[in-house]
């Protein structure tokens, strides 16, 4: 418990077992809910999460990082989420800067923000469909927002959506119904290690992606 809000963290994890551990370990003390969802790994991703403490989901079989979100969503119970990646590309003990400015309400939804401090190349893909969903998101909203596909975010639990995406443009969605729904968004610097992702995005996401704007 954090000045009396219960936090819960959410990784949703596909095949991540040798490198969960380190994540998990660098969690905040102060976390009163740690939610794994093992997105149909072949690999002993969910043993190793259970031997942290974490409460682990297991997916029947790999379903994409919207449908991990979501059944992790559905299971938290803390008044602020916060999302992580499995792959140890963001650095957890970063999660109090997600916090502070929701604790201070000076904002409902917080980005780590991976364009104000940018360590090592970023994959082409990645950097196009950035900049498209940045560029629009922003013109939909009219929000100010530079990485709307940051993994790492935290929310408060009132502005957590319903949500319908199965893989990558989940960030999409959840952002633009959190902002529907009134939330206040601010991004804060974080950094990221790249060369490490091992996500498995590809073209066909940011078609996904423009179909989730257009509709939402």
């Amino acid at each position: 418990m954090l000045t009396g809000k219960k936090i819960s963290i959410i990784i949703p994890a596909y095949n991540e077992a040798k490198r969960i551990g380190n994540v998990l370990s660098k969690i905040p003390d102060f976390a009163d809910e740690i939610i794994v969802v093992d997105d149909g790994s072949k690999d002993n991703t969910a043993g190793v999460a259970k031997k942290y403490g974490a409460n682990v989901i297991r997916l029947k079989e790999n379903q994409g990082k919207g449908a991990a979100m979501n059944a992790g969503m559905k299971e938290a119970t803390g008044d602020i989420i916060v999302f992580i990646d499995a792959d140890g590309q963001h650095n957890p003990e970063e999660i109090t800067k997600l916090l502070k400015p929701i604790l201070q309400d000076e904002a409902d939804f917080v980005i780590g923000s991976r364009l104000i401090k940018v360590q090592g190349k970023r994959p082409l893909i990645r950097k196009i469909s950035n900049f498209l969903s940045t560029s629009l998101i922003r013109l939909k909203l009219g929000i100010n927002v530079k990485d709307t596909q940051s993994g790492f975010r935290a929310l408060k639990r009132e502005f957590l959506p319903e949500i319908e995406s199965k893989r990558y443009e989940v960030e999409t969605e959840l952002l633009i119904k959190a902002v529907k729904k009134g939330a206040r968004v601010k991004e804060v610097p974080v950094e990221r290690i790249y060369g490490i992702e091992t996500g498995h995005f590809r073209f066909e996401d940011v078609i996904r992606f423009l179909k989730v704007l257009f509709k939402y």
